[in-house]
């Protein structure tokens, strides 16, 4: 059962959107006041929070992270330094986090004796432990407790302690809580300051440390380095080895042929090559051809020479001429064979000084390989003569490797020795304050922005979704939307809510005895309708009877039921109030009263009589002796005289006598108006179906369950196929309008205005 009502959306995702932003619109129409409620009380509570929770301030240092030093101390520092990276920085975060740090900052600021630092559950820890000291009779260990204190106190401090990269740089953001913003920034300080200070010891005892290792690795290095080139001394003493800067007499040799070797190879791969392409210019000479195909190719080296290129200067000029000449005289002119002989002659010259070129290059290839032989053999003696010193010189060159390592070594010892001496004198650490902490203006927690926000976000949340499940649990009837969609009968009218209304000052009890029958006026609801002609009520009324007469399902519709599901729901009001509307139009109508176990018709307005309708069912009275009437409408009313408690209600319904009284009421009177009672307690309505020609259901507003109606129905399926339709009643037209947006302007009271009265109506 949906549970709002609103126009038909078109097919696809934008109708169901559309259902979807009425319904969402319509639980805030209809929840509003939950919602306002819970927003309201979720705010009340953060702002309780925010003015009872201990504030909470951050002082906040930046450090940078460097590993610069001044420049005589790169160059002599002792202690490798790595590049800052994201594990070197990671390890300087939990430094700054470290016990170590955080004991030495207590010390130095005294914290044991804070208060608001200490935390309780030292306190207590140190209490309990004197107890159980107390009750084993042991003595107390004042070390003990003192350990357990100080890592107590470290761990909260650390607690509060916060230490993190800045983006991707090299920058640490160290931030501390306290209650003050004066102790934040003091300890947020202090941490700072102690763990540069940390950084310069942990520094100096290094250097410190590997000093003293180094003067003691030192005088080892210098004793075997001067061992060692004694050694190389005395073994060339022995083995009458000459040396020339550095380097033996044989291999100064070798090592000079090699590279006149070199050059020899070179200028005869050069030459070599050079007569190659000669070769291959006189290969790509054509006999007999005026051309000059192969002579003038690109890169070739004929073009090097300059007789080259200046016969063959000629020959193209001749070349254009004859080409030129021959279009103008003809091919077989006399002038244009001069020509062409002429360019044979030149072309001859060019070729017999490519031959004469190609030999001068062959007789210098010829040159470079006999001397790049010479060189080659003279090497090959050289080097036959050098390998009867290879062993001697195999240890001389052992012995001064061994001497040089040594040597080198202790260089570089030394010259660390004296960096270490250095920087011990000029300490300096790996990081830098950039930013120090200052008392913050406002504090970091609670935030009372978002506080109230999350408590505003909350309170909306929690009163969106208590209105939903309000919504959902709503299953009573709202709208005529929702009614005619639930019970699939169309919705006559919807009946406005009475209020506060006062009987007429004619109204007054009929006088005792059977001759003075008048209809009591003391029920103002029952006579609302002809009291206030024009209201909504009346008008919802006349909705109901055009109904009645415009149905056009069934032969006759003088005598209409009115009944309801459940009891209090305003039928036997709507009987009432139908029969006085029909009796004041002119119409001769008789309202009859066949709720026989709960009367409640005859209870308002006939409350004196002593007969009705069971006395002409047993055939006690005729129907003139027990009617009461009403003068001012016309209006007949059958009333029930209950004497006592009735038994079997739905057997007199169906006796004979019953229907030949409905036979008579439907000759005598234009309609027939009968209050019947309620489907849902009791079967008397069932009983019924063969006196009454069409039923009217009427609903009550905002009360009657959805399935509980459906259900009576169900069971009574003989009155529910006669149901002409069914009546809203004691709608309120108000809150109508949250259920109903978008016919919520038909139910505006305003346009009553013109036309009528709205007075004691909602």
């Amino acid at each position: 059962m949906p549970l709002f009502d609103g126009a038909p959306s078109g097919d696809g995702d934008g109708g169901g959107v559309g259902k979807l932003v009425e319904f969402v619109a319509g639980v805030l129409r209809r929840q509003y006041a939950v919602i306002i409620f819970s927003t309201i009380l979720t705010v009340t509570i953060a702002g309780i929070y925010l003015k009872t929770a201990t504030p909470t301030y951050t002082g906040q240092v930046k450090i940078l992270l460097i590993n610069e030093k001044a420049p005589f101390i790169q160059q002599q520092s002792l202690l490798a330094e790595a590049n800052i990276d994201s594990v070197q920085i990671e390890t300087q975060l939990q430094v700054l986090k470290s016990k170590a740090v955080a004991i030495s900052v207590i010390q130095k600021l005294k914290l044991y004796d804070d208060a608001e630092f200490k935390p309780s559950s030292a306190r207590m820890h140190a209490f309990f432990r004197k107890v159980r000291n107390w009750l084993s009779m042991a003595p107390l260990d004042e070390n003990a407790d003192k350990a357990a204190t100080a890592d107590q106190l470290a761990l909260a401090f650390g607690d509060r302690l916060a230490a993190t990269r800045v983006g991707m740089s090299n920058v640490i953001e160290l931030s501390y809580n306290a209650s003050t913003a004066v102790r934040a920034a003091e300890i947020a300080n202090a941490v700072a300051d102690t763990y540069i200070l940390d950084q310069l010891n942990a520094k100096f005892e290094a250097n410190k440390n590997a000093t003293a290792w180094l003067q003691d690795r030192l005088r080892e290095l210098g004793q075997q380095a001067l061992s060692a080139e004694r050694a190389v001394n005395a073994f060339k003493a022995e083995n009458n080895i000459v040396v020339s800067d550095g380097k033996l007499i044989d291999d100064q040799q070798i090592a000079e042929l090699n590279s006149r070797l070199v050059a020899a190879r070179a200028l005869t791969s050069d030459s070599m090559a050079r007569l190659n392409r000669f070769d291959e210019v006189i290969h790509a000479i054509l006999p007999d051809s005026l051309s000059l195909t192969g002579i003038d190719a690109p890169g070739s080296e004929v073009l090097a020479s300059g007789i080259i290129n200046t016969l063959r200067q000629q020959y193209l000029d001749l070349a254009r001429r004859e080409a030129d000449w021959s279009v103008r005289f003809g091919k077989s002119h006399l002038a244009v064979i001069n020509l062409r002989n002429r360019m044979r002659d030149i072309r001859t010259s060019i070729v017999d000084e490519v031959r004469r070129l190609a030999e001068t290059s062959r007789s210098d290839y010829e040159v470079a390989k006999q001397k790049q032989k010479q060189i080659e053999d003279q090497l090959a003696s050289a080097v036959s003569r050098s390998r009867g010193s290879n062993s001697a010189e195999l240890t001389m060159r052992e012995l001064e490797t061994s001497a040089k390592s040594y040597r080198s070594l202790y260089d570089s010892f030394l010259q660390r020795y004296m960096g270490s001496v250095q920087q011990e004198s000029f300490p300096s650490a790996n990081a830098r304050i950039i930013a120090s902490a200052s008392p913050p203006p406002s504090k970091s927690k609670p935030k009372s922005s978002l506080i109230l926000a999350m408590g505003l976000a909350a309170g909306i949340g929690l009163g969106v979704g208590l209105g939903l499940l309000r919504d959902v649990m709503d299953r009573v009837f709202r709208t005529s939307n929702q009614l005619e969609s639930a019970l699939r009968l169309p919705c006559l009218s919807l009946v406005p809510l009475l209020k506060d209304l006062t009987p007429p000052a004619s109204a007054s009890l009929p006088a005792s005895g059977n001759d003075s029958r008048m209809i009591s006026r003391r029920s103002a609801a029952y006579w609302a309708a002809t009291t206030m002609p024009l209201s909504r009520f009346a008008e919802s009324i006349r909705a109901v009877k055009l109904a009645i007469d415009l149905n056009q399902s069934l032969s006759s519709n003088k005598i209409v039921g009115i009944t309801s599901s459940l009891p209090n729901e305003g039928k036997s009001t709507i009987a009432a109030s139908l029969a006085q509307l029909i009796a004041h139009a002119g119409k001769r109508v008789i309202v009859v009263d066949c709720d026989l176990r709960n009367p409640s018709l005859s209870t308002n307005l006939a409350p004196t009589a002593t007969s009705g309708l069971i006395e002409i069912i047993s055939g006690a009275k005729q129907l003139d002796e027990v009617t009461w009437h009403d003068k001012s409408t016309g209006l007949t009313l059958l009333p029930i005289a209950k004497k006592g408690p009735l038994f079997h209600t739905s057997e007199l319904l169906s006796a004979e006598p019953t229907r030949a009284l409905f036979d008579k009421l439907r000759a005598s009177y234009d309609y027939v108006i009968v209050d019947l009672p309620p489907l849902a307690p009791i079967v008397d309505v069932r009983a019924t179906t063969a006196l009454v020609d069409c039923f009217v259901l009427v609903v009550e507003w905002g009360r009657t369950k959805i399935d509980v109606v459906q259900h009576a129905l169900h069971t009574a399926p003989n009155v529910s196929e006669a149901i002409l339709g069914a009546v809203l009643n004691k709608t309120d037209m108000n809150m109508l309008k949250r259920y109903d947006s978008y016919h919520s302007d038909y139910y505006n009271t305003e346009h009553y205005g013109r036309y009528g009265y709205v007075d004691q109506e909602t």
